[in-house]
């Protein structure tokens, strides 16, 4: 499974997105989680493949691409729901 967190790098959510980011690979460090910029021909199409409409969004992804769960909201998961699918 992987995590990707989808976000616009020039955002007022940016530095929180980061940091999460930071945060959760110091205290999961057998973890995952990919930021993915929407202003990148990449993360663009992942919003447009996932349907994607507010950001930052949290995607946990099995290997095969179908998607778990979701979160989307300025206020971002706790780190231990996004472990649970980081670390499986």
């Amino acid at each position: 499974m992987k995590v990707i967190v989808l976000y616009h790098p020039q955002s007022e959510h940016s530095r929180a997105v980061e940091e999460f980011a930071h945060d959760f690979t110091r205290q999961h460090p057998d973890a995952k989680i990919e930021l993915l910029s929407l202003e990148s021909p990449d993360g663009s199409h992942f919003a447009e493949l996932y349907d994607v409409m507010s950001y930052p969004t949290v995607m946990a992804l099995r290997d095969d691409g179908e998607l778990l769960k979701s979160w989307s909201d300025p206020v971002l998961p706790l780190m231990n729901e996004v472990a649970f699918y980081a670390t499986q």
